[in-house]
C-alpha cells in the first residue's frame, strides 16, 4: 500500500513538473506571436501612410523631392514678384510661374501620393535663402535679382527633368517629367528674354 501511495505521489509530482516546464514555452510562443502581430501591423501601417515603403528607386525619390521643393519655391517667388516687381514683364512672368507651377505641383502631388512619397510643404535650404534675400529687395533691384534667379533655377530644372525623363526608373514619373519638360524650357527662354530687357 505504501508503495502505491509513493508511486501516485511521484506521478503527481512529475505531472506538476511537466506543466511548469511547459508554461514558459506557452508564454514564449505567445510573446513571439504578439511580436509578430505587432511587426505585421507596423508594416501595414507604414504601407498605408507611405513612410519608407515607397516603391521608387532612390534617384527617382530624390527627383520627386527636388521637383516638389522647386515647384513650391517657383509659386512662392512668383507671388512675391506680383507684389514687389516694378516691371510689367516681371509681374507677367511671376504670374505665369504661379499658374504653371501650381498645376505641375498638383500633378506631382497625385503622383507622389500614389508612390508613397511625401513632398516638402515648406521651403528649406537654398530655396528658403533665395526667398529671404528676394523679400528684402524691391523695385528694379528686385526685378533684376528675381529674373537672374529664374534663369539659373530653370537651367537646373531643365537639366534635372531631362535626366528624369530619360533615365528615370519609374514609368509614371518618366512620363510626367517628359510632359513637364517643354513648359520648363519655355519658362527658361521667357526668363532669359525678360532678364535681357532689364539690363
Amino acid at each position: 500500500m505504501k508503495h502505491i501511495i509513493a508511486a501516485l505521489s511521484l506521478l503527481v509530482l512529475l505531472t506538476a513538473c511537466r506543466e511548469k516546464a511547459g508554461e514558459p514555452q506557452t508564454e514564449t510562443t505567445g510573446t513571439a506571436q504578439a511580436a509578430q502581430e505587432t511587426s505585421t501591423a507596423t508594416a501595414t501601417t507604414t504601407g498605408v501612410t507611405g513612410g519608407t515603403s515607397s516603391a521608387l528607386a532612390p534617384d527617382d525619390k530624390e527627383f520627386v523631392s527636388k521637383a516638389g521643393m522647386g515647384g513650391l519655391a517657383e509659386v512662392q517667388m512668383g507671388n512675391l514678384a506680383l507684389s514687389k516687381a516694378s516691371s510689367a514683364d516681371v509681374k507677367a512672368f511671376g504670374q505665369r510661374m504661379v499658374t504653371d507651377h501650381s498645376k505641375a505641383n498638383e500633378e506631382l502631388q497625385q503622383l507622389a501620393t500614389a508612390k508613397g512619397v511625401a513632398l516638402p510643404t515648406e521651403l528649406a535650404g537654398e530655396e528658403q535663402a533665395t526667398m529671404t534675400r528676394l523679400s528684402s529687395l524691391s523695385g528694379a533691384e528686385f526685378d533684376k535679382a528675381y529674373m537672374k534667379d529664374m534663369v539659373e533655377d530653370h537651367e537646373k530644372d531643365v537639366a534635372e527633368f531631362d535626366k528624369a525623363a530619360t533615365t528615370g526608373q519609374d514609368s509614371d514619373l518618366k512620363a510626367w517629367a517628359a510632359k513637364t519638360l517643354p513648359t520648363l524650357k519655355e519658362h527658361l527662354q521667357h526668363a532669359k528674354t525678360v532678364s535681357s530687357k532689364l539690363r
